[in-house]
């Protein structure tokens, strides 16, 4: 029963921060059209007011696909089970990242392959 109020209390920050990070990326999307037809207007581009408009966009992106695979997890009941390895995820990590859906574990190694395969192709491997 504790566990179901927590599941509740959760879901409905994952909702609530959903709906923010929406709006947020609706706010930045209409940002960056802006700069674009003022670009346009002036041909003077800014552009690294453009390219970091638009890394807040792509990190806002990934966020919410991170708070939806967390909400679809609690409506299918797997919510604090790693998609990756199914160990339950420590409830720390849970209450620190609701959105979390990996075990740190798994999490550290995800980051790790990424890092690796950056570095590989900034050296043209």
């Amino acid at each position: 029963m504790v566990r179901e109020k927590g599941l509740e209390r959760e879901k409905a920050w994952l909702e609530k921060e959903y709906h923010n990070t929406l709006a947020e990326l609706e706010r930045l999307r209409e940002v960056l059209r802006g700069e674009v037809e003022m670009d346009l207007d002036e041909i003077s581009p800014d552009l690294y007011e453009r390219d970091k408009t638009m890394a807040l966009i792509q990190s806002l992106e990934m966020r919410l696909d991170s708070i939806k695979r967390a909400l679809r997890a609690i409506e299918k009941g797997t919510y604090g089970i790693c998609e990756r390895c199914g160990a339950p995820i420590d409830p720390a990590r849970l209450e620190a990242r609701p959105d979390a859906t990996l075990c740190l574990k798994c999490q550290s190694e995800l980051e790790r392959i990424v890092k690796r395969r950056r570095v590989k192709g900034e050296m043209g491997f």
